[in-house]
């Protein structure tokens, strides 16, 4: 095991279904890092879409976009040593890669969670819309999910909590020496489960 600074940024890519608990994950996993004496800085892709993609859609070219914009923030944040945290779909493999090469310290973070279990989890109803066709361009739905082919880290959601979930990013993060040791996080009540 290496010796973790807490100087040293990174970006953590969480990548996933919508309904995956990236989000929720990533929020603990943020929690966590703050009180080892990490700077954080959250990129989730719904408040990214809202204040700095505004405008753009769902096709290809628009989201590729996006993901350029969050991945240009987060290489930014990273090489002044914050750590930036994205949860986003990113749905293609090709972009995530472009961002992989482009930001130092790049661990992705795939949320594995099969499709059924996040369609459980849809509480704003998008799969539904999306297989009704009210939402075209639906990731998962009527366009495709590409999952990573090698993530630094792999998280099966369904049938666990979610401080296992948090304890395997960070555990990969302590072993390669982006943090140091700590004890489990402890979620929330409300957070059993992703």
């Amino acid at each position: 095991m290496v010796e973790a600074r807490t100087d040293v940024g990174f970006c953590l890519w969480f990548t996933g279904l919508s309904g995956s608990g990236k989000s929720t994950i990533a929020n603990v996993a943020v929690d966590e890092l703050r009180r080892r004496g990490h700077k954080v800085e959250l990129l989730d892709g719904d408040e990214v879409r809202e204040n700095l993609s505004k405008g753009l859609g769902f096709n290809k070219a628009d989201r590729d976009i996006n993901i350029r914009r969050i991945g240009w923030v987060a290489r930014v944040l990273a090489r002044n040593g914050v750590v930036a945290v994205t949860a986003a779909i990113s749905p293609y493999r090709s972009i995530r890669d472009e961002m992989r090469d482009h930001i130092d310290n790049f661990i992705e973070v795939y949320v594995d969670t099969p499709i059924e279990v996040c369609e459980t989890r849809d509480v704003k109803g998008l799969y539904r819309k999306a297989r009704s066709g009210e939402i075209p361009e639906f990731t998962g739905v009527s366009d495709p999910y590409e999952p990573p082919l090698d993530p630094e880290v792999r998280v099966v959601t369904h049938d666990r909590p979610i401080a296992a979930s948090v304890a395997q990013v960070l555990g990969y993060l302590e072993e390669v020496g982006l943090t140091p040791p700590g004890p489990a996080p402890r979620p929330k009540p409300a957070e059993a489960r992703a």
